[in-house]
């Protein structure tokens, strides 16, 4: 809630006091200011703008940071360096361990243009530890290949990313990096729909099922298999179809009961909708589906009510989605 980021954020501005004298926070209620609105397009609440050697012409935003702790690296990295050099194993160990996720790049030098766009991930990835080595010894230690990117977790390495150079997008990567604050398949609900919307990544799947049927297991261990190849692409979400707090989300997709196990797919920039086509919730099925959309080839699912029997009694005639096409046209 807008009150909690509100402590929060002070929170975070009385620790940087000591710190970072130089770093100053303040906060305005645009209710009353609409020219200060309208200057800096404020459009959804609470917003926070990082503003740049006194400049007010194009502040950064800083998005989805929602912790004192995470305020205060953000702060950090982009007023100092963002990633953590690396000389040493033990100190490799440390950042790894640290933390229950951590990031690290393993390069053949420090300057080139993989090395720039990771440092750039970093400031936007708060929420995790990022650190860079061009030792031999560190690299060798733990046998990977110079320029990856390695994503630990509770310090065990979970993805391995090959770094070319140049051709690495920021977005992509900063995607990929904070799919891995999300579970492998999050489960929808109050608490973690704000996470999951924080995730840049447009292409959400979801399963909509029982947990308790008794096909629950097959079904959920299928849906995690998939989940890992898509990883950074498309988010795994998981719908209780008994939770009656999920009702909303029912509505928006049009799930009756009798069609769970049901999987949809959905693009949040366009907001259009698809349907797997088949019917079993199998490995197979499921990454076909995905591949299919991620290559443009998925049809988009247009829901529509069923036809009412009444339909065509009165002078203007009742249309849907089934009917609007044969009638219309």
């Amino acid at each position: 809630s807008s009150q909690n980021l509100s402590e929060e954020f002070a929170e975070a501005a009385r620790q940087l006091k000591k710190e970072a004298p130089r770093i100053q926070f303040g906060k305005i209620d645009v209710t009353h200011q609409h020219d200060l609105r309208k200057e800096f397009n404020i459009q959804a609440f609470p917003t926070v703008k990082f503003f740049v050697n006194g400049s007010r012409e194009d502040p950064i935003d800083c998005k989805g940071v929602r912790k004192a702790s995470t305020f205060i690296t953000w702060v950090k990295r982009r007023t100092g360096p963002s990633t953590v050099l690396i000389n040493s194993t033990d100190q490799a160990e440390g950042i790894i361990k640290a933390d229950d996720l951590a990031v690290i790049g393993f390069f053949r030098e420090l300057h080139n243009d993989s090395v720039e766009v990771f440092c750039e991930t970093a400031r936007d990835v708060p929420e995790m530890p990022f650190g860079m080595t061009a030792s031999e010894d560190v690299c060798a230690n733990y046998g990977i290949h110079r320029n990856s990117l390695v994503v630990f977790k509770k310090g065990k390495p979970v993805h391995n990313e090959v770094l070319e150079d140049g051709r690495q997008n920021k977005m992509g990567l900063t995607r990929l990096i904070k799919t891995f604050t999300l579970d492998l398949v999050t489960e929808y609900n109050i608490e973690t729909s704000v996470k999951i919307f924080d995730v840049p990544v447009e292409n959400h799947i979801l399963l909509f099922t029982p947990t308790n049927s008794e096909a629950f297991s097959e079904i959920y261990e299928n849906y995690q298999s998939a989940a890992a190849e898509f990883r950074g692409k498309i988010l795994f979400v998981l719908v209780d179809t008994n939770e009656g707090r999920n009702g909303r989300i029912f509505e928006y997709f049009r799930i009756r009961d009798i069609d769970v196990p049901a999987v949809r797919i959905l693009n949040l920039t366009s907001d259009a909708k698809y349907k797997m086509p088949a019917d079993e919730v199998t490995v197979e099925n499921l990454k076909e589906f995905c591949q299919s959309y991620l290559n443009g080839k998925a049809k988009q699912y247009l829901s529509s009510e069923e036809i009412p029997e009444d339909w065509d009694k009165m002078p203007v005639k009742v249309l849907v989605g089934k009917n609007f096409n044969s009638i219309v046209f």
